[in-house]
């Protein structure tokens, strides 16, 4: 017999969107401590939603993805990427999408892309100096943007790589706090009254954005004689079983997808391991000794391969989620989950922040522990920091290349230092969660 619904959060909904805007993860931490690891917010304007952290009942979720529309469900998305991102298609179109956009992400690729991620690192960082400050989370953000424009756009110079450089910066950092992130939630915030209001900026930043690269597709369409290995040439190539290549409407809201999938979030889980590894000594020496295991210049896809340095990565991003959940589902029928029975329509979320501190997968999940990763094997409904099911990231395999391969060139090259050694909190940027401050560092000498 199936039981009633979950815990219903009492608070009013409105109270409950601005806990969840403000501190996601405090927000949940408390509901978890009252109702359990399955429990109903209502937040206003979005509606109730089943947030759920039992691992078990996300892997009835992932496989039977079929059943949800999921597409629909990031409607919140729509207007910085468009109706044409590949996070809001659902069914045939999203097998369509998801196929045209896979090549490129996977094998012999990621090794072409290793070499360029090393230079990018070296060419960046080669610009601190000793003793100076920097924030560690806007340098991390330098390189990730230069990975996105040479590796995903194909473009590392030129007039229109200057133009899309600060423009892209400055639209994403337009939510770069909880309030600043209120206009992605609060409709009657999504006002175009002209370039004083944000959303007026948001908006125009994003026209700007698009016409750019709508130049970038033509020009490269023009010269579609000349061998590319960037991804945007890939997915400009790349045909359906009709033979449809996408449109160029696809082609410029997958790139803004990527760039918001890719940029922000690999910038955050870089600057959290700088600030792990430096807070411990030992991770940092065990990390160093197996980087050096390798000599002089080793092979990037080697260093991918490190088991401790792969163990970091993993424990930071089981820390750290950049996003408090991963997308919600709609249920099309009535469904049974978790013993519960949902109508159709129930949002379901699965909460990565929930899973990722279970204390009987995680022991002593608040503390750094990459160990953790080389004494057991997770099953993707425990471990989920890139989603799962039907929607797992695409570009995992070159976000965890990327992050491996930046940590080991400055490890490897510069001895850092924390300036200073307070905790610091999660704060919201937009959709996403990063180190409030950015986490503060000083290069302190070369090795």
């Amino acid at each position: 017999m199936p039981q009633q619904l979950p815990n219903c959060i009492p608070t009013p909904p409105w109270w409950q969107l601005m806990n969840w805007i403000a501190d996601p993860i405090g927000f949940q931490e408390k509901c978890r401590q009252q109702y359990g690891d399955i429990f109903i917010m209502q937040l206003s304007g979005i509606g109730a939603s089943v947030m759920i952290g039992n691992p078990q009942a996300i892997q009835e979720i992932f496989t039977q993805d079929a059943k949800f529309e999921i597409g629909r469900a990031n409607k919140l998305a729509e207007p910085l990427l468009g109706k044409n991102s590949i996070m809001l298609m659902d069914g045939d179109r999203h097998r369509r999408e998801r196929k045209l956009l896979m090549p490129p992400f996977h094998g012999e690729r990621l090794q072409t892309y290793a070499q360029e991620i090393s230079l990018i690192t070296q060419k960046i960082t080669s610009q601190w100096q000793i003793k100076q400050p920097f924030v560690a989370r806007s340098t991390m953000q330098k390189i990730s943007l230069e990975v996105i424009l040479q590796i995903v756009f194909g473009l590392s110079e030129g007039e229109r790589y200057q133009q899309l450089k600060p423009l892209l910066t400055s639209w994403i950092d337009m939510t770069d706090s909880p309030l600043r992130s209120s206009m992605l939630f609060l409709k009657f915030l999504q006002k175009d009254w002209g370039e004083w209001t944000p959303w007026g900026q948001m908006k125009s930043k994003q026209k700007k954005v698009h016409e750019l690269l709508q130049a970038e597709i033509e020009e490269k369409r023009n010269h579609s004689n000349e061998k590319q290995s960037d991804i945007l040439s890939l997915m400009m190539a790349a045909r359906d079983e009709n033979g449809q290549a996408m449109t160029d409407e696809e082609l410029r809201e997958e790139l803004l997808t990527l760039l918001f999938a890719g940029h922000e979030t690999t910038a955050t889980t870089l600057a959290w391991a700088f600030y792990q590894i430096h807070q411990n000594s030992d991770i940092l020496g065990k990390l160093l000794e197996e980087i050096n295991s390798l000599g002089e210049n080793p092979e990037p896809m080697a260093i991918a391969q490190l088991p401790y340095l792969t163990a970091v990565c993993n424990e930071t991003l089981r820390m750290y989620p950049v996003l408090p959940a991963i997308f919600p589902r709609i249920t099309k029928s009535s469904m049974n989950i978790a013993g519960y029975e949902f109508e159709p329509e129930t949002m379901l979320i699965p909460s990565i922040y929930l899973l990722h501190y279970q204390e009987d997968l995680y022991p002593q999940p608040y503390q750094f522990k990459p160990e953790r990763f080389l004494e057991r094997q997770y099953s993707p409904s425990e471990y989920m920091p890139f989603g799962g099911g039907s929607r797992r990231c695409l570009g995992y395999a070159l976000a965890l290349l990327e992050i491996k391969l930046v940590l080991a060139t400055v490890l490897s090259n510069y001895q850092l230092a924390l300036v200073d050694n307070k905790h610091i909190k999660l704060q919201r940027r937009g959709f996403a969660l990063a180190p409030q401050g950015g986490v503060k560092m000083m290069m302190t000498g070369k090795r």
